[in-house]
Parts: structure tokens; sequence; C-alpha cells
């Protein structure tokens, strides 16, 4: 068995380039639309074969009970699906906060279906392993797809769409923001009107959640003055706690994360259309 193929699967950072909520469904869910991009920078997943069926993971996240970490669900679900008899150990080398906005949680689970059915041999199709995704979090099937997108519903339905790939300074002001409370607050706009994507080309998009993060934290909103201070727009990715700015290329980047105040941490990277699990599938 060659090991080698079972180590270093990418689960990269997502940035929602805007988010509009156009209403709420009658199970409580809200009707979104964004548009989804990868960036190249992400958690680093390994797995090893196990003998017995058992799934579990290398360390236990804090504040996380292994039964609820979100790589293990994914791997047990893929074997209630496929009644695939053996175990893995799962080893994730996390980088991405959380609580952060950038997708860590759904990017592993996705990289867990996605590693697991190649490793495996359970031969799912990568519309089957969307749809296991999705009963682990709106955000996983895109994950999966590994395709920048537009995306309506919950975020489960989805249309490649390829904007430009800019370098980005992606910035954590070191705050963790309950998406549920997001949600949940009352002031949240919740009846925006649908727009096309060319209002979005157009630059007629917004992320709603900004108001209401940075009432409650105002880290995010000096993150925000700090980042628009640098001459670029600035703009929170999904319900926070990170902002992004785009720049001219890397090196332009580079400088202003070099400026960046030391109560922050904040990381650079190029936004990418086709993401770092599609290329390992390649590879594969």
């Amino acid at each position: 068995m060659n090991l080698d193929a079972w180590r270093g699967w990418p689960a990269p950072a997502k940035l929602n380039l805007f988010l509009h909520i156009t209403g709420r469904r009658a199970d409580g869910y809200h009707e979104l639309q964004t548009v989804f991009q990868f960036l190249s920078h992400g958690d680093v997943l390994d797995f090893e074969p196990l003998a017995g069926d058992q799934v579990r993971p290398a360390h236990v996240l804090e504040d996380v009970a292994p039964e609820d970490d979100l790589t293990v669900r994914a791997a047990r679900c893929l074997k209630r699906a496929t009644g695939y008899g053996a175990g893995a150990l799962i080893r994730v080398r996390k980088v991405l906060p959380m609580g952060g906005g950038l997708g860590g949680g759904s990017s592993d689970a996705a990289t867990t279906l996605v590693a697991l059915n190649h490793l495996w041999g359970t031969g799912l199709t990568l519309g089957e392993l969307a749809e296991l995704g999705l009963g682990l979090g709106a955000d996983v099937p895109i994950f999966v797809h590994g395709r920048a997108a537009w995306a309506e519903g919950v975020g489960e339905r989805f249309e490649p769409v390829a904007p430009p790939e800019p370098w980005y300074l992606v910035v954590h002001p070191g705050v963790h923001v309950s998406t549920g409370a997001v949600f949940g607050d009352p002031g949240l706009t919740r009846n925006c009107e649908a727009i096309k994507i060319a209002d979005f080309t157009a630059g007629r998009a917004a992320n709603v959640c900004e108001p209401i993060v940075c009432k409650h934290y105002p880290a995010v909103a000096e993150a925000l003055g700090w980042l628009e201070g640098q001459g670029v727009q600035a703009r929170m990715t999904g319900t926070g706690s990170c902002v992004f700015a785009a720049f001219e290329g890397e090196h332009a980047a580079r400088e202003a994360h070099g400026r960046l105040p030391a109560h922050w941490q904040g990381f650079v990277a190029q936004g990418q259309n086709r993401s770092a699990l599609q290329y390992r599938m390649d590879r594969a």
C-alpha cells in the first residue's frame, strides 16, 4: 500500500465574495445568494487505514467532541452509504480559524468525503458525494465540487463562474463569530432583491451580515477599517470574522500584510476558481 497516497489532502479556504439573503424558508433556513471562490491556503488532511471499522480523529479539537468532528461524521456517512467495512484515522493539520467564515470545517468534511471515496474505492460520483455532504453542512457540496460558483438556496444550488483570481490579504481579527447568532439577529436584512451574476460583476452586491457582525464585534469593524486604509475595498467573508481585500498583485498584498497590526493574524493567498482538492484528484 502506498501510504503517500493517504497523506497531504488539501482542504482549501473559501471566500464569499458577497452574501445576500433573499428570504427565509418555512424550516427556518435562509435563502441566500453568494459567490464562492477558493484560496491557495487551507488545512491539510492525512489519513491512515485502520483494520477495524473504527473511524477516529488523530487529535481531538478544542471544544469539539470526537463524535461531532465533521471529518469523523463525513467518514461515517460515507461508510453508511456504501457499506464499506474498514476504518481510518484522520489527522487534520489545522491552519484555518474556527468561526472565521473561511469554511474550514466544511472544507475538511468535503476533503474527507472525496479522499476516502478515492482511497477506499467506494466509487461514488461527485454529485453523490455532494448530496451526502449537504447533510453535514450547506457549504460542503461546493467544496466537494471544487469550482468557484454562484450559489443560491441554502447554498446547494450553484453554477460555475470564473471571477478574477487576484491576490488577497485575509485578516482574522481574533474573534469567533457564531453563525447562528448572526442569522438569528432581528436586525439582519432578509429581504434582499434577487440579483443576477451581471449585477455582482458590476459591483452591485455586498455582505448583508457585515453590519450585524460589526455591531456585536467591534474588532471586525476595526479590521475592515484598517484594510480600507490600505487603499482597497474590504469585505467580510460569510458571517465573519475574517475580512479580506484584493490587491493588484502578490507583492502589494504581502507589503500590506507586513503592515498588519501585531494583535491580528492574517495571510496572503491567491483566489482560485478550481480548488487545490480538484488538482490533487488529478494526481491521484
